[in-house]
């Protein structure tokens, strides 16, 4: 069974994705770690995470082994890490990767910004999990100032909004909602019942396959 969740940030695609992997037994990638890896490497060399061609050349030598590191969770490298997202040369040189995970045998589960539209358009269930901005920003506030940062939730709802507006607006592989993919709106719902849904939402696809 092979699983793909999209959606903007901070909507809580990455917690269900994870938690969706664990209960199904599931193999999980986050998407999202390949670019903050690539923008991580663009800083730690002083290259401009705008520059495509360097970016396309750092994706295509990426070490994996780097996904592990804690520091690609920061909220700095998921900033970058949009801006080296826009670019072709980086999104083509992890295609291949993408897929070989998504390929493996029994399925996975994958969450990013094109997977259900460009990554895996055959995926078995495909989940959009998205909320209104506010509460997006709201809860990256509240995550944040729990990590002791002293954040504006202004700033972050302005950089949320710019995100959206990078990732719908690339030339390559844009965010959007996939026309066979559920629709789960986080706004109102807590983790615990963002996750009931999804599961539920699985369920219904295997009942439907069998």
């Amino acid at each position: 069974m092979l699983i793909a969740i999209d959606g903007p940030a901070a909507g809580g695609k990455g917690t269900i994705a994870s938690r969706l992997a664990a209960h199904f037994d599931l193999p999980y990638l986050d998407t999202g770690l390949l670019y903050r890896a690539i923008g991580g490497i663009m800083i730690e060399r002083g290259l401009d995470p705008d520059d495509a061609a360097a970016a396309g050349r750092v994706a295509e030598a990426l070490d994996t082994a780097r996904l592990s590191d804690p520091a690609l969770r920061g909220h700095e490298a998921g900033e970058i890490a949009s801006r080296v997202a826009v670019h072709p040369q980086v999104r083509q040189a992890l295609l291949a990767f993408q897929r070989a995970f998504a390929g493996r045998p029994g399925g996975a589960v994958l969450d990013g910004r094109d997977i259900g539209t460009a990554i895996c358009p055959d995926a078995d269930v495909k989940i959009y999990v998205t909320a209104d901005p506010l509460v997006r920003a709201r809860r990256r506030t509240d995550e944040l100032a729990a990590k002791g940062r002293a954040v504006d939730f202004a700033t972050i709802l302005g950089e949320i909004r710019g995100r959206d507006a990078r990732d719908a607006g690339r030339a390559t592989a844009p965010l959007a909602i996939p026309p066979d993919a559920v629709l789960l709106d986080t706004t109102d719902m807590d983790i615990e019942a963002a996750f009931r849904a999804a599961v539920e939402i699985v369920e219904r696809a295997q009942a439907g396959r069998r």
